[in-house]
């Protein structure tokens, strides 16, 4: 139908409906830029060689963040090393080889609602499991298996749906020449499902490195640079998420703050471009 033969009604309701998807984007978009703009020209006219290479010193009024640094990217490494292939593989199960609809039924429900519980609920459980219960005290290993739990549900969800994504007639067709069930999951499934893969791991990044909370109960506050990576999982340590709460509403001091901000923010972009580029470099490796 063309559009001049719609009814004069009907024609303003879909533009009134254009222009409310416009607006919408264009303030998700400026309320985006808004939040990356002030953080950069607040916190990087803050950052110093000295501030990111110097371990804080209050007898030497000091203030670095190499430690907070260091402690975050060691949280980052365990917990994806973790909840990455338990994640993956989980849906990998329930999209390919579960049959029980009841079971997967359970299990997305119950995905779901851990995505959305608040994560001053996670340190708390973590705190009673794995520093008490399990004696591993306030460690960035504590913290660390703490993050795998809320993660976790993220990286299973987008998995799962990023695999009911891949048609039918894939499975189907690499049967049909022969390939066994995990050969055609390994070599036609997984591999037209990276992006998903890679969306939830970017998502995990973020909440991980975006944490206080729950590290605060599990984690601890320590600041001493712990430059060994096995000892290091077994002493407390505070990332940067932590320290920047600490500067901020601990002692008042908004110019590290800012500086830490930044930082976090910076890391999150690098991490986001690593992961577009390795899909880039797979996805011409393929071709």
């Amino acid at each position: 139908m063309n559009n001049n033969s719609m009814p004069l009604r009907r024609r303003l309701r879909i533009a009134l409906a254009r222009g409310a998807v416009w607006l919408a984007g264009a303030l998700a978009a400026a309320l985006t830029l808004g939040i990356l703009a002030l953080v950069l020209v607040r916190g990087v006219p803050q950052l110093s060689v000295s501030l990111l290479t110097s371990v804080p010193s209050v007898i030497r009024k000091v203030d670095g963040i190499l430690p907070f640094m260091l402690n975050t990217l060691y949280i980052i490494v365990l917990s994806l090393l973790i909840a990455l292939p338990l994640g993956v593989g989980a849906a990998v199960y329930l999209t390919e080889y579960a049959e029980n609809r009841r079971l997967i039924a359970v299990i997305e429900f119950t995905t779901e609602t851990l995505a959305g519980i608040p994560s001053i609920i996670f340190g708390l459980v973590g705190m009673l499991v794995f520093v008490n219960a399990l004696g591993l005290q306030s460690s960035l290993l504590s913290g660390s298996l703490t993050l795998v739990i809320m993660t976790l549900p993220v990286i299973l969800r987008t998995t799962q749906e990023s695999l009911k994504t891949v048609p039918t007639g894939y499975r189907e067709g690499a049967v049909g020449l022969g390939a066994t069930k995990w050969h055609v999951i390994r070599t036609v499934v997984l591999p037209c499902s990276l992006d998903g893969i890679l969306t939830g791991s970017i998502l995990a990044v973020g909440r991980i490195v975006g944490e206080s909370a729950a590290l605060l109960f599990t984690a601890g506050c320590g600041t001493a640079l712990l430059t060994n990576v096995l000892s290091a999982y077994s002493r407390s340590g505070a990332t940067l998420s932590v320290a920047l709460y600490l500067y901020a509403f601990e002692n008042g001091n908004f110019r590290v703050a800012w500086a830490i901000a930044a930082v976090l923010l910076l890391l999150v972009l690098l991490i986001d471009l690593l992961a577009k580029l390795a899909r880039r470099k797979y996805k011409r490796k393929e071709n």
